[in-house]
């Protein structure tokens, strides 16, 4: 992001991009709680937690150095609150534009599923693989490509269970699903919102605000962004 501040934290729309992340989790009224992850020496973070609108627990738990160390502290902490089944839902921070029709959505279509899944996206664009130094040398065949996005949906032991044993074998799964995978599950991939962006780059934040305006919108409706 080029910037001093975790992008987590940076102004958008006039609050922080973590800010919006969890109104719509707490809001959502099948969401019990939520567990965040936050660095042992974060100084923002309890301004933030003191102005969320919201009689839900919201857990504090210390993260990781990689998002693998940091899932499995919080469901370590829900561990304490939650029994063995339980779904839990994984999200990154800074996806902020997450909205209530994806979360319904998930929630909704794994409400029965054995494994669980997560909200992802068809691969549009041609998908090259490059070589080390940076020049095209296949195109791949995209028909049966997702680009795999957040919430993730597990029951709250078998993830567990998966991550820890991802870990003991020296896997840094960048995501939940690629931890059930590696412990032979085959999540469900639920399609979601292509605005469902996460903030990595300076442009994702005028992108979001745009997204978070037009959803915000008087008359605005869960299909404005789906043509």
């Amino acid at each position: 992001m080029g910037s001093t501040v975790p992008k987590q934290y940076l102004p958008l729309r006039g609050r922080p991009v973590l800010a919006h992340t969890l109104t719509t989790l707490l809001h959502h009224p099948r969401i019990a709680g939520v567990a965040v992850a936050v660095d042992a020496a974060d100084r923002r973070w309890p301004t933030i937690a003191a102005q969320l609108e919201t009689e839900k627990p919201v857990l504090a738990v210390t993260g990781g150095v990689e998002r693998c160390h940091s899932v499995l502290n919080g469901l370590d902490a829900l561990r304490e609150r939650a029994a063995p089944d339980a779904w839990v839902l994984v999200h990154d921070a800074a996806r902020p534009c997450l909205t209530s029709a994806d979360l319904d959505r998930l929630l909704r279509e794994l409400a029965d599923d054995p494994v669980g899944g997560l909200l992802a996206v068809p691969v549009r664009d041609t998908i090259k693989r490059a070589e080390a130094d940076d020049r095209s040398a296949a195109t791949l065949d995209r028909s049966r490509l997702w680009h795999a996005l957040t919430p993730q949906m597990f029951r709250l032991e078998p993830l567990h269970a998966a991550l820890q044993a991802a870990l003991a074998r020296g896997l840094l799964v960048t995501d939940e699903a690629a931890a059930m995978e590696a412990a032979g599950f085959a999540p469900r991939l639920i399609e979601g919102r292509a605005d469902n962006l996460k903030i990595t780059r300076p442009e994702d934040l005028a992108l979001a605000a745009f997204f978070l305006a037009r959803t915000s919108a008087p008359g605005a409706g869960s299909s404005d962004l789906d043509q």
